[in-house]
């Protein structure tokens, strides 16, 4: 005697059928009453919702998700800091150039093209103009 050889000892029965026909009854498997359980029934896809939330990859009405950097200019430098003095996120926030987003520090970015003080700036994004700039006024980039 092997596994495939083996027969079992009763008859497989199917359920028994009902008068008003098919094998699911009144409800045909629908659940009971509303919109879903009639016929032609059109529900209005859900997950159509957070597709149409999604970005869309460039192009129409594309926004980036990356955050965008305030401008500082030099020329603001100048008029804010003294000669030698080091330019930090922090300080720009205390003397009011820049504001915080949301509590938290925000994205800088120094730009222009001539300055005649000698600055040290520290951990901040600059052109490469304003890095130019600030060396030939003998001041340092960190």
């Amino acid at each position: 005697m092997q596994l495939h050889t083996l027969r079992s000892g009763t008859k497989f029965r199917r359920g028994q059928r009902i008068g008003r026909g098919g094998k699911r009854g009144t409800t045909a498997g629908r659940g009971t009453k509303g919109q879903k359980a009639r016929a032609g029934h059109k529900i209005r896809p859900q997950l159509r919702d957070l597709i149409k939330r999604l970005p869309k990859l460039r192009g129409y009405k594309f926004r980036s998700f990356q955050e965008e950097s305030q401008p500082v200019s030099l020329a603001t430098l100048e008029r804010h800091f003294a000669n030698g003095d080091t330019v930090t996120v922090e300080k720009l926030i205390s003397k009011g150039i820049v504001k915080r987003r949301h509590g938290a520090l925000p994205r800088i970015k120094i730009l222009g093209n001539k300055i005649g003080k000698k600055l040290s700036i520290g951990d901040i994004k600059m052109s490469r103009g304003a890095m130019t700039a600030v060396e030939r006024a003998g001041g340092i980039v960190k």
